[in-house]
């Protein structure tokens, strides 16, 4: 088996004043599997199984802090995603230049953001 990679992300803890609502939003826009833990917690791993955490209550969360982007394929699906269970886009596509990335605030008051990888250019060879 080979080492984790060092600087990799491995683990996040969401702030969530509603957890049931805020692993629903999860599970349901990305795909993430939600479970619970041993110690009572709920968690989650996402679809690739690399990166796991879990939600924390008596935290707020914190505006702008720590930008998290999850990998989407399609950026305007994720958006209706996001939209369809109750976040809020608060930066659309083309806040950031050369990037396909949007920011959303998900049911706990999280600021995330969505990022998907650009079509290679055309390069031509001559």
């Amino acid at each position: 088996m080979a080492e984790p990679a060092n600087g990799k992300i491995c683990y996040i803890e969401i702030p969530a004043m509603d957890v049931a609502r805020s692993s629903e939003f999860y599970s349901r826009v990305f795909g993430w599997t939600i479970r619970q833990r041993g110690d009572g917690a709920t968690a989650f791993d996402d679809t690739t199984g690399q990166v796991s955490g879990a939600w924390v209550t008596g935290r707020p969360p914190q505006e702008p802090g720590l930008a998290v982007y999850i990998m989407v394929n399609d950026a305007e699906a994720a958006i209706e995603k996001i939209q369809a269970n109750s976040g809020e886009i608060v930066q659309p596509i083309g806040g950031d230049p050369g990037e396909i990335t949007a920011r959303f605030r998900d049911p706990g008051g999280n600021i995330m953001a969505i990022y998907q990888e650009p079509k290679p250019k055309n390069v031509s060879v001559e």
